[in-house]
């Protein structure tokens, strides 16, 4: 809350750049002073009905005393605010905090009345509801919790925007005047709505991206060659649906058209709607090119130009003017610095990017910060995609360059519903948003397979053209908590492609047992290592001797699918060497035949090349088939052995469901490789079965959310951000059914012994410096002190070894039962968000950073996956004849964790070490808790796109 003194202060973190519901863009901002010539215009523009439903009478202008009640703020208990689009306004709220009498009032008052006007031509583009959503979190940051609202009951849009929201609300009807309360809390529903709203707006503006109805290519040479060019040989070539411009300001006034394309000096020229721009002039260039296509009316632009964020800082306050100015147009931008788009579907068939060939249609979705990366991973999924009787392409593909406006979480909006792809597989070197990445990606993931590849995992920042938030966490917690999502991370991507292939053509498989068969006894072996070592639970190899026939194949596949016991097959074929299409051809129909049969399991090829070695062979002793052509004594080239790719009916998408095209069997060079791709198939098939089933976030009585709340509050009034001492930490954990053990300090031999004395024998004396605190390795720690004398003699022992008392701040203890120690930690990471982790404690554990982690809230379900996570889990269950510990009351503890810091976002640090977990119940020895004041927004906020 702001004080009388700064309450006229302007609140710029209030400003934000939203997606509408029809994929454009607009600017929310607070109304000014500043602001009275605007909102003269923008209420001139809206019609007499519309001023009617929000006076309540005909009021056909403003007078100048409105002008100043409407523009003239406190911020605090009058706030207004604005939607824009080209400076201009298109929309506006405000709220008036009132007392319980509806007169105007300040704090401690915790209602206001709020009214909505929106200009009639940008009606139904949810221009309201997303005003809405921030007028709600402002609200809520200045101490309201309910607003109140009067609306003519002919008012029907207004009345739908607000009980569309998912508050929890009261109507009632009074003199002629529908009046609406509702709580301003995020509630489940709210939510749900807020995230569906986000999910259409965005999932809209890369569809426009994506598929236009026309294109204008900015920046067309006169002669061939060049980028502008190319692009727009590669548009035509791809045979696009829609119209297509050539744009130039050098072009002669005389010139109609180039290359078949109609040519223009600008794009104000153009006659018809621009939907896309794709922009190839030099960056200086550029703002004269995007404020042309705003003032036209483009809705995206495509900015393949260089000289931007990855050049340096002049470069990166280029790029933030760009987006600014887009915006400002309502326009999003895929780049700068992009490579380009791709769009393969029939109705659209654009390739909008630097790839000279269109790559072929299918089912994957392909997204790449990299240019380099995307033209890799085109050529390998081109090169790997075709086989002998059937293909598997790309649906879209985007690549983003430096990925200052659209990113992977725009793409993955599109993604979730779209139904021409069925994986999507993802090559990011940053995450702008991690906390919003995760959450679209577990329920993307929950729909269909998505496949990640991080690069610069290493290289401790991201590349110098993307602005992202910091992050502390290191590679493997975020790694850990993408997969908590359902993402499947893979590290190259070779095995992006290979895990891709094969959720793209094969059903997931229902459980972890493999069976294998095949022509090569040593290759079905390292099949079976392989599986192992994926943790997969593999059948013993089925040898079909190197004499086998198509025959055999297809005998062995049909009781291997038909085994019960077998929930996948991957079949090893070494083939002939020399000319052996004919073969490959009949084992291809002899296992197409056979996977027809049982549809809802996968089948792997692993199909080696020998086509290197038939030569090295036919060098060597000439033993290879002689052709017609061949001159005497040359060596022949042999017919290329091809990983084959073999057709499988019926038709089939990832779940075994039916679907548009061939399910085709992957193949593969390396039985390394089809195995990992099987492992990752298999695992993100137990998580698609555990997502069904999500978990609850249990409710405990005896948790005082509110007393914490108070608590809080009175310990932040003493500073910014602190650490707190032992007794409010106890306090505070206590609220939340957490009990720590209590620790006196013992600052001389007589404190310790009366410390003793207090808490009653046996007892521990702990030595708590930093160097030595948690560290019982180095003998710090002394343990079962049965009396005074062996406690006195322990802290002398303490002494001479590692100093004075006052150094090694020693504490006593009672002892707590035996058990297995473990460790409890949570952090507010400023880009991932709430993180709880565990592990058990120790020099060990830390060494091999054997830790597990998941988002906050955990749910019971997450929880009881946490504990039994980390490598050393067996140790808690039993492990070599030792008692199984309490789980039940380490789950518990982890939820009562939790749940606290997800109640007060200003807990930002809990560390609870060692927390011993014995066969009936647990005791926590050692806790630390750290404050500081809650962010101004966070993921329960209103969407945004991300500030420039």
């Amino acid at each position: 809350m702001q004080s009388a003194s700064d309450r006229h202060v302007y609140p710029a973190h209030w400003e934000a750049d939203v997606v509408l519901r029809d994929g454009g863009t607009a600017r929310i901002r607070p109304i000014t002073v500043d602001d009275a010539e605007r909102l003269v215009s923008f209420y001139e523009q809206v019609s007499d009905e519309s001023k009617y439903y929000r006076f309540f009478a005909p009021y056909p202008r403003l007078s100048a005393k409105d002008v100043h009640r409407f523009t003239h703020h406190d911020f605090v208990d009058r706030v207004g605010l604005a939607a824009t689009v080209g400076g201009e306004f298109i929309a506006t709220v405000r709220y008036d905090r009132i007392g319980a009498d509806g007169t105007p009032a300040s704090a401690p008052a915790d209602e206001a009345e709020v009214a909505f006007l929106v200009q009639d031509a940008h009606q139904g583009r949810g221009v309201a509801s997303a005003l809405l959503e921030h007028i709600a979190a402002v609200a809520r940051e200045r101490g309201i919790r309910r607003f109140a609202a009067e609306v003519l009951p002919a008012n029907t849009k207004m009345i739908k925007v607000f009980t569309d929201a998912g508050y929890t609300q009261k109507r009632s009807f009074e003199d002629g005047v529908v009046r609406l309360e509702f709580d301003l809390e995020p509630t489940d529903r709210s939510l749900a709505v807020q995230y569906a709203r986000e999910q259409r707006a965005e999932a809209r503006s890369v569809q426009r991206l994506l598929a236009p109805g026309s294109v204008a290519v900015i920046g067309v040479g006169r002669t061939p060659g060049g980028v502008g060019r190319g692009v727009l040989g590669n548009i035509t070539d791809a045979g696009f649906t829609g119209r297509v411009y050539a744009v130039n300001k050098a072009f002669p006034k005389d010139l109609e058209e180039i290359d078949g394309v109609p040519a223009h000096r600008s794009v104000r020229e153009i006659a018809e709607q621009v939907d896309l721009a794709v922009v190839a002039v030099p960056a200086e260039h550029v703002p004269e090119v995007v404020a042309e296509c705003g003032e036209h009316g483009v809705q995206g632009l495509v900015v393949l130009a260089a000289g931007y964020a990855e050049s340096g800082p002049e470069g990166r306050e280029r790029q933030r003017a760009l987006v600014r100015q887009a915006r400002s147009y309502g326009m999003r931008i895929i780049g700068p610095n992009a490579f380009g788009v791709v769009n393969t579907s029939q109705d659209v068939r654009l390739n909008a990017s630097l790839a000279p060939e269109m790559p072929r249609p299918g089912r994957i979705g392909l997204f790449a910060q990299s240019g380099a990366i995307g033209i890799a991973l085109l050529s390998r999924l081109h090169r790997r995609g075709g086989g002998v009787t059937g293909v598997t392409g790309v649906s879209t593909f985007v690549s983003s360059g430096n990925r200052a406006d659209v990113s992977g979480n725009d793409v993955l909006q599109y993604w979730y519903d779209d139904p021409d792809t069925d994986v999507a597989l993802m090559y990011l070197e940053s995450i702008g948003n991690p906390r919003k990445f995760t959450r679209l990606a577990r329920r993307t993931a929950a729909a269909k397979p998505l496949v990640v590849v991080q690069g610069a995992r290493h290289g401790g920042a991201a590349p110098q053209g993307h602005t992202v938030r910091v992050t502390r966490l290191p590679h493997a917690t975020v790694s850990a908590l993408l997969r908590q999502a359902g993402v499947i991370r893979v590290d190259t991507i070779t095995e992006l492609v290979d895990a891709g292939l094969l959720l793209a053509r094969q059903p997931l498989p229902a459980g972890p047992r493999v069976a294998i068969l095949g022509n090569s006894e040593s290759l079905g072996l390292l099949t079976y290592d392989a599986c192992l070592a994926e943790g997969l639970r593999p059948l013993p190899p089925l040898d079909l001797t190197t004499q086998a026939s198509a025959a055999d194949f297809h005998a062995a596949l049909s009781h291997a699918l038909a085994d019960d016991t077998c929930d996948a097959v991957v079949v090893t074929a070494i083939p002939a060497i020399g000319d052996a299409s004919t073969g490959d051809a009949e084992l291809a129909e002899a296992l197409r035949s056979a996977a027809e049969r049982v549809p809802g399991k996968p089948v792997l090829v692993v199909h080696v090349e020998l086509g290197g070695l038939a030569e090295a062979l036919s060098a060597a002793a000439s033993t290879a088939p002689q052709t017609g052509g061949t001159p005497r004594g040359a060596v022949p080239r042999p017919h290329p052995v091809r990983p084959l790719d073999f057709p499988a009916e019926p038709p089939s998408g990832p779940d075994g469901d039916p679907g548009g095209a061939p399910r085709l069997i992957p193949a593969y060079p390396a039985a390394e490789r089809a195995v990992r791709a099987l492992g990752e198939a298999v695992k993100y098939a137990q998580w698609r079965r555990e997502a069904a089933e999500p978990g609850r976030v249990p409710e405990y009585d005896d948790i005082d959310e509110k007393g914490a709340a108070r608590l809080i509050g009175r310990l932040l009034a003493r500073g910014q951000g602190l650490t707190l001492g032992t007794e409010d930490t106890c306090e505070l954990l206590g609220m939340y059914g957490v009990h720590v053990h209590r620790a006196l300090h013992a600052p001389t031999a007589d404190a310790a012994v009366e410390a003793a004395e207090t808490l009653g024998y046996p007892v521990a004396l702990k030595a708590t410096a930093p160097h030595l605190r948690h560290r019982a390795d180095l003998g710090g720690v002394r343990l079962d002190l049965a009396d005074e004398e062996q406690l006195r003699r322990a802290y002398t022992e303490l002494a001479e070894l590692f100093g004075k008392p006052e150094e090694l701040r020693p504490v006593v203890q009672r002892m707590a039962p035996r058990g297995v120690d473990t460790v409890v930690r949570a952090v507010i990471d400023p880009a991932a968000g709430a993180v709880l982790s565990f592990g058990l404690a120790g020099a060990a554990s830390q060494l091999l950073g054997d830790m597990a982690h998941r988002l906050v809230p955990v749910t019971d379900r997450d929880a009881a996956s946490l504990v039994r996570a980390i490598r050393t889990a067996p140790l808690l269950f039993g492990w070599r004849g030792s008692a199984p510990v309490d789980t039940p009351a380490l789950e518990e503890l982890l939820l009562r964790v939790s749940r606290l810091v997800h109640d007060h976002p200003e807990v930002v640090a809990v560390t609870l070490e060692p927390v011993v977990v014995g066969a009936h119940g647990l005791s926590a020895l050692g806790a630390s808790v750290r404050l500081a004041p809650p962010p101004a927004r966070d993921d329960l906020g209103p969407r945004t796109l991300p500030a420039y």
